[in-house]
Order: C-alpha cells, then structure tokens, then sequence
C-alpha cells in the first residue's frame, strides 16, 4: 500500500536489476543529475522502459532539484553530520570558518547545507532549468523534485516554466529541507502537487528532538489536503549491509503510521551494494505497520477535518470507503478521467487496495488528436493505496460479447463482477461520481 520511491544509478541501472526492483517493489524511479550526464540517465530511463514492458508494471519517473556541492562525499549518512563550521568572518568573497568537529573529506562528492540562513540562489537554477527544457521535456517527466523549496513562489515559478515548455501535466514536489520552508509550509503545501520530507537536511536547521514533530505535523497536513508526502533518509545503513538497524526499521514503521505515502530511497539504491532486497524489506516493514494503522481514528479525523458541507466528490470518496470497510470489500474499484476521484478516496486511507481505472481522453491541438490520461495513471503511483490502470480506448470488440460492450472499462466492469465473487473477493465500485472526476 505504501509506495516506494527508488533513486537509479550506478548499481541499479542495468535492465535485470531495475526489473528485479520493480518486482521488489518499486513503483517510482527518481533520476539524479547530481550523478552522470544526460547520456547516462537517459541509457537509465530506456532500460527502466524495457524492465516495464519486461514485468508489465507502470512505473512513473521524477527529476531531482539542484545541490551546491563543495568537493568530497564520504558515505551515506555523513553527508549531513560529517563536519560543522561556524563563520567568524567574511571578506569579499572569503569566508573563515571555525571548525566545530573534525572530519576527513574523501570519496565522491561532498553536500553543504548553511543552516539558519537564506542563501540568494533560485529555488530552480540553470543547470536545472537546461536538463528540463532537454531531457526532461524529451522524457515527458511525471515529476519535478523542487530541492529547497522555500517559498510558494517557487513553485509557481516553476509551474510557470513548465508551462511554457508544455510540461503542464508534470507534477511537482515540494523539498522541504530547511528553516524556510518550514516556516512557508502551509503556502507551499497549496501550491504544490506534493511533499517531501528531507529529514537530513532539516536535521541542521533544527534541533534532533524537533525533527519527529516537524515529519508529523507535515504528513498530517498533506494527509487532509489529499495530497502525497513522501519521507526521506530511513536506511542509510542498508547503503552497506544487507539488513537495517533496529532502529531504522522501527522509523520506517513510525514513518506509515505517522500517514506517509511513500518512502524515498536515495544512496541506498544509487550506490549501494544491495537496492533489490533494500526495496523488498522496506517493503516489508510498511505492510507490518499498516496491519495497524488506526484507520477508524484516521477516518473520523479527516472527515472532522474536512467539515461540512462537503464537496459531492468528497462525500462519494468518504462514503465508499465506509461501505467498503463495512462489507469487508477487498478491493474499491474506481473509474475516473483526471484521477482525482481515486485519489480523493485514497485520502481516506481505506484498508483495501484502490484500483484507479483511469479511462483516456480524447483531445485536439488542431494539429494532431492525441489520447490523455498516461500522466494520470502514472502520477496515482505515489499515493498510497492507489493503484492505477490505463485503460485501452482502442480495445477490440469481442466477438462474444454486443457492441454495447466493446468498450475496455466495460470489459473490466463485466470482469470484475465475474471473477470478484467467484474468487472469494468482495468488490466495492465508485463508477458513476457527480460533476468531472
């Protein structure tokens, strides 16, 4: 039910390894270009195509924001604790510094992050808005990761660039990573398409022991504004070893129950030696700690939340997850154009799996028609519980069934409605919501 967000590099690029990753459980591929060049992530994106057709599951694809990197990275986990400087005095464009602990710079590359001070670089740099305006818009990406998000202007910025590239149907999500942005969330939060929690970097802006209440304030916010919020930095350790600490398994758990919507892996399936089975027991850990989600609670605070009156879509969303925990259904099955349905029911966090049957839209630009709704199905990977299908407006007639029923959602519906009962399975089923879904 919780999605897994898998950064591809170097020790995960080839087709085999993504393929095993998708199997494991990955539902999201974020490209770095912090690592390689354009050559490289996109010899990583056709081989993430070709592991898709190869385990025939949909996969949606994300860009990383920029980083300000100052020369060497030693290992995963380091990157935000290795070493603290203190300014003493600037001249010109000198800074000295007070070294507060003593650490060696070795290996790759290394990250600063200034802590408590706004640096006067755009959220959304050169070099970002070139791999855009190239690769991305080569790539049609599903998702931009707006690095050091700190202001809703930001984001609107961004939406505006991406206009005007065409890449409207890109979503973007909110890196909140420090003092700004927290201090800007609720603003952010309504600009953007999502959120993610980047607990390293938060981790120098704020005390250790607020980082925890921060991470559940935020994932509470997305959680009734519907939309997804994904949490990083959870099993650095796994970058090495075969199996988390004790302790990173437990903050995984606290991680779902707290109401992420997914996990985001970084060095641990860039680098590290083993991103299959990292993947598989993160994996593992979610589905343990949604076996005790309070969703009852949940449910009766998003539906206080929300107040009244409620929208009609709201109200059919919340409506069908009660009836569906209710009948003990097994799966809600929802058919939208925009996806927005599906995802309103999720916001509910219903116990069962929720099945977006996303039905494609036919549109014109005078020029050329065109079939919408892949950016729909894929974008619904990172919501939790949501899980899309595309479905096919050139689906031949069959020869056993009228012509009334050629259609592929009738098809499915006509599937379902046999093979749910006969298979044990209790069915629940949004098919009619009131006013564009």
């Amino acid at each position: 039910m919780t999605k897994i967000v898998g950064t591809l590099g170097q020790k995960s690029q080839a087709v085999d390894t993504i393929a095993r990753c998708l199997e494991a459980g990955m539902s999201v591929a974020r490209f770095d270009f912090s690592w390689g060049d354009a050559a490289f992530h996109q010899e990583t994106l056709e081989n993430l195509k070709m592991a898709i057709k190869i385990t025939k599951k949909l996969c949606a694809a994300v860009k990383k924001g920029d980083t300000i990197f100052i020369g060497q990275y030693l290992f995963t986990g380091n990157e935000t604790t290795s070493v603290w400087l203190e300014v003493t005095d600037v001249n010109g464009e000198d800074v000295v510094c007070l070294v507060k602990t003593s650490a060696t710079l070795a290996a790759s590359l290394y990250v600063i992050h200034v802590s408590q001070i706004r640096i006067d670089v755009p959220t959304l740099t050169d070099k970002d808005k070139e791999v855009i305006s190239t690769w991305g818009f080569r790539n049609n990406i599903d998702f931009l990761s707006m690095s050091y998000t700190r202001h809703a202007e930001d984001i609107r910025q961004a939406r505006q660039f991406l206009t005007q590239l065409g890449l409207n149907q890109t979503h973007i999500l909110a890196k909140i990573e420090n003092i700004e942005g927290i201090n800007h969330f609720d603003e952010i939060l309504g600009e953007a398409d999502g959120i993610i929690v980047s607990r390293g970097n938060l981790g120098i802006d704020l005390p250790p022991e607020k980082v925890f209440l921060f991470q559940k304030a935020a994932l509470f916010k997305c959680n009734m504004a519907g939309k997804p919020a994904i949490v990083t930095r959870v099993v650095d350790s796994m970058t090495d070893n075969l199996r988390p600490t004790w302790a990173e398994a437990t903050d995984v758990a606290n991680a779902v129950l707290d109401g992420s919507d997914a996990i985001l892996l970084g060095a641990e399936t860039l680098r590290g030696l083993y991103p299959i089975e990292t993947i598989s027991i993160v994996g593992k850990i979610c589905a343990e700690a949604e076996k005790v989600f309070n969703q009852d609670l949940y449910f009766k605070k998003t539906v206080k939340y929300v107040g009244e009156p409620m929208t009609h879509l709201e109200s059919i969303a919340s409506s069908a997850v009660r009836a569906a925990i209710k009948v003990k259904a097994s799966v809600i099955t929802c058919f939208t154009s925009s996806g927005r349905a599906a995802r309103l029911i999720a916001k509910y966090r219903p116990t069962m799996p929720v099945i977006s049957v996303v039905i494609p839209r036919l549109k014109t630009n005078q020029l050329r028609w065109t079939f919408s709704g892949a950016f729909e199905a894929r974008q619904s990977l990172v919501v939790r519980g949501l899980f899309p299908m595309l479905a096919d407006p050139r689906h031949p007639v069959r020869s056993h069934f009228p012509p009334a029923y050629s259609s592929s959602s009738t098809l499915l519906i006509i599937f379902i409605l046999s093979y749910g009962p006969n298979s044990g399975i209790r069915l629940g089923m949004i098919t009619k919501p009131i006013g564009p879904c």
